[in-house]
């Protein structure tokens, strides 16, 4: 199903036609928004230069928050190996231990 919601960015409105809920297409719309009115309150750039700006700033985010992602992607995946590696290492203990009980 499209939706069909009016945003504004920028005092200028749009209507975006998107599959996505209605808050979550208002909550991207509002973090554009958002960029380039601190883009804009800086007062030396013009309305396309902002939006320009903005959106080298959200892509900015985007790139570091992808990096982010794969950093703890890696990371978990070196917990599970280690996890795999010390449950090997206990299961390796218990049949030492059960050998070494048997033999009594």
């Amino acid at each position: 199903m499209r939706n069909h919601i009016t945003v504004t960015i920028a005092g200028q409105e749009y209507t975006i036609v998107a599959a996505e809920e209605e808050n979550y297409v208002r909550r991207v719309a509002g973090h554009v928004d958002n960029k380039v009115q601190e883009v804009l309150s800086s007062g030396r750039a013009s309305l396309v230069e902002s939006v320009v700006l903005a959106a080298l700033n959200i892509a900015d985010e985007y790139y570091k928050e992808q990096e982010a992602s794969e950093n703890l992607r890696r990371q978990l995946k070196e917990y599970l190996e280690e996890g795999t590696k010390l449950k090997m290492e206990l299961s390796e203990a218990k049949r030492e231990i059960f050998k070494l009980q048997n033999r009594k």
